[in-house]
């Protein structure tokens, strides 16, 4: 083992039993294989699953086994390593993701390895990054280039579900709308202006959700709940419709804009989740249309990391409108209820306080 740690416990967040709530508590440092990395966390963010898990809703339910260190966004240092470890040395910084593929399905073998059969998903299935140390495999850790900010590297996660939604087809020149303005959604945003986007309509009924839209460049920002968004969307479009509509909400009424809103013959690719099946006319909206439809999981492996990568590197994603609260670990309950009041989008958590 290189770069063995000296402390034998740390403080971590921890799911303790099947119900709503979650503890602060000094735990052991997790061992690690041979072809592990520990990983001394900088700086991890709160998703969305996180507030299921926290919540202890019917998906946290049916999904989670207590105890659990829930996080699975992250960024940090390399603190020590398995004996077949080859690729990192103590001190490097990296990020990493997440979901763990099998490598053995049909999936992973043909390039798919992101909607793996049988995938595992640290800070879900396992234990996660809202603690010092973590535990990643070296075939999923992530090194980044220094120059990268730690608030950046900390949500590549949701990042990469960005990248990966906004690039799954043709995106240069084209016109986009982004539906649901959650930190995924506001991600898109950028990334589209980033790569060559004509122009951006946002929608989301959400007041704060919207202001931040507007800090990230979208050309339109439309409340469907105050305004007709296809009428506004046919005005600006010339009687088209956009050609790219990237779907982040997962709310009905939000799936339906989509396929009302978007041209003959363009995409639709959909990331959020939906709690319900919901109807569609298939005949008028995707058959007579001739659209593209696509279902969108996670992140290519590792395709969309070099992707984002390379964008962050370029300088043109300001992501930091976004980051809407940085908080010590020990407050995690207190991010949870600010994360329900609909005014916080990321969240920072840094686990030896806010720098």
């Amino acid at each position: 083992m290189a770069g063995a740690t000296r402390e034998r416990t740390m403080l971590a967040v921890v799911k303790p039993e099947k119900a709503a709530g979650a503890e602060i508590r000094e735990v052991k440092i997790p061992t690690f294989g041979p072809t592990d990395v520990l990983v001394k966390v900088k700086v991890a963010s709160i998703c969305g699953t996180d507030l299921h898990i926290y919540n202890w809703d019917r998906w946290a339910q049916n999904r989670i086994h207590p105890p659990l260190i829930p996080g699975h966004e992250f960024c940090g240092e390399v603190a020590a390593f398995g004996d077949e470890v080859t690729s990192v040395k103590e001190g490097d910084f990296v990020s990493a993701e997440m979901h763990v593929a099998c490598g053995k399905c049909l999936q992973c073998r043909t390039g798919e390895a992101h909607i793996c059969q049988n995938v595992k998903i640290i800070g879900v299935d396992t234990d996660g990054a809202f603690a010092e140390y973590v535990v990643i495999p070296e075939s999923n850790i992530w090194k980044l280039d220094p120059t990268i900010p730690q608030e950046y590297a900390s949500i590549l996660d949701p990042l990469g579900n960005a990248v990966h939604t906004v690039l799954a087809g043709e995106i240069a020149a084209k016109s986009v709308a982004v539906t649901g303005c959650g930190p995924i959604g506001l991600f898109a945003i950028a990334v589209a202006k980033a790569v060559g986007a004509t122009s951006v309509f946002a929608i989301e009924v959400n007041e704060h959700r919207a202001r931040i839209a507007r800090e990230m460049q979208a050309d339109y920002v439309l409340n469907p709940a105050k305004e007709n968004v296809h009428d506004i969307v046919m005005e600006k479009t010339g009687g088209l419709g956009v050609d790219v509509v990237l779907e982040m909400a997962g709310h009905p009424d939000s799936i339906r804009t989509a396929f009302d809103i978007v041209r003959r013959g363009g995409r639709i690719s959909l990331l959020g989740l939906t709690s319900k099946p919901i109807s569609l006319n298939f005949s008028e909206d995707i058959i007579f249309k001739g659209i593209t439809v696509q279902g969108i999981n996670g992140r290519r492996m590792y395709q969309t990391w070099y992707q984002m990568t390379a964008l962050l590197k370029s300088g043109k994603l300001n992501l930091h409108p976004v980051i809407t609260d940085r908080i010590p670990m020990k407050d995690f309950s207190k991010a949870m209820e600010r994360l329900k009041t609909g005014e916080a989008s990321k969240i920072l958590v840094y686990p030896n306080g806010v720098r």
